[in-house]
Parts: C-alpha cells; sequence; structure tokens
C-alpha cells in the first residue's frame, strides 16, 4: 500500500482570523480549521486541502487557462516555485503569479493564456481578482454550512 504524503499546512503566514475572521484572507481556512489544524488527522486535512484546492481552481479558470500542462510544469520547477503537483494545475497558475505575475509578459511561454474577456488587464490586477473570488467563495461557503442562527436571531458559529 502506498503511503500518501503528508499535507502541508496551506498557512501563507497572514492570518486574519486573529483579529475577528471567520474566514482567513491569507489561507481561506475557516477559523476553526486554522486553530485546530495541528490537531487533525492525516484525513481531515486532506479533506480541507481539497476543498480549498477545488475553490482556487475554480477561481482561477474564470479568468485563465492553462494551455501547456508540462511547460507550466517545467517552469514551476525552473523558477524554484513552491506548489502542489497534486492539485489542479490551475492551481499551479496561481503559485506562479504569486512568485511573480509582474515579470510575467507571455503567458504561453509559461503554459497558460488569459481569457479573452480579461486579456487587457495586467496579471497583478488578475492575481488580485482571483484572492478576492477565492476569498469570497471560501467565506460564501462557511456562510453557507457554518453559520447556524441562534433562537434568538443572532447568528452563531456552529
Amino acid at each position: 500500500m502506498q503511503r500518501l504524503p503528508r499535507v502541508k499546512t496551506p498557512c501563507i503566514g497572514v492570518c486574519s482570523t486573529g483579529i475577528g475572521d471567520s474566514v482567513c484572507r491569507g489561507c481561506k481556512r475557516f477559523a476553526h480549521e486554522v486553530i485546530h489544524w495541528n490537531g487533525y488527522t492525516e484525513e481531515q486535512k486532506r479533506i480541507v486541502d481539497a476543498r480549498l484546492a477545488q475553490f482556487l481552481a475554480q477561481c482561477v479558470r474564470n479568468r485563465l487557462q492553462v494551455i501547456d500542462k508540462a511547460l507550466l510544469a517545467w517552469q514551476l520547477e525552473t523558477q524554484q516555485v513552491r506548489h502542489n503537483p497534486d492539485h489542479d494545475p490551475h492551481c499551479w497558475v496561481f503559485a506562479l503569479l504569486k512568485a511573480g505575475a509582474g515579470q510575467i509578459d507571455e503567458p504561453a511561454e509559461f503554459g497558460f493564456e488569459v481569457d479573452l474577456r480579461f486579456r487587457g488587464a495586467p496579471l497583478l490586477a488578475l492575481r488580485e481578482e482571483i484572492d478576492q473570488d477565492y476569498f469570497a467563495l471560501s467565506s460564501a461557503h462557511f456562510e453557507r454550512y457554518h453559520l447556524v442562527p441562534d433562537l434568538f436571531g443572532e447568528e452563531q458559529v456552529s
């Protein structure tokens, strides 16, 4: 039986849960996931990691498309950009943009292209829009599945 690699923390060192956010603006985990992460089993961490990767890939896919997965993987290795090879390649694009969106003039040379609707926008702006969408999607998921109204009409975290 092949042993799965350990799930690395998604923390990027920009935690906003300490100032009262229910969803971290940095890693997009829920506050209770940030607090309890070290106590989670590997399976629990995989579930959180899969949700985050799915949400990020969806947000990236709305603006950018991977056109050459092998080239993208090569560029990530060459540029020494930290990424999870088990995640959707659209997550890899976001890792690349985080590392150097301002240095990419020709996205096709890195294995991706910008959707026609966004071709005039700088990659730095697209990276910020993707990050905002990612936060909004994580927040909406939290509000839908983790906030429950109490009997007195106030919302509380479950």
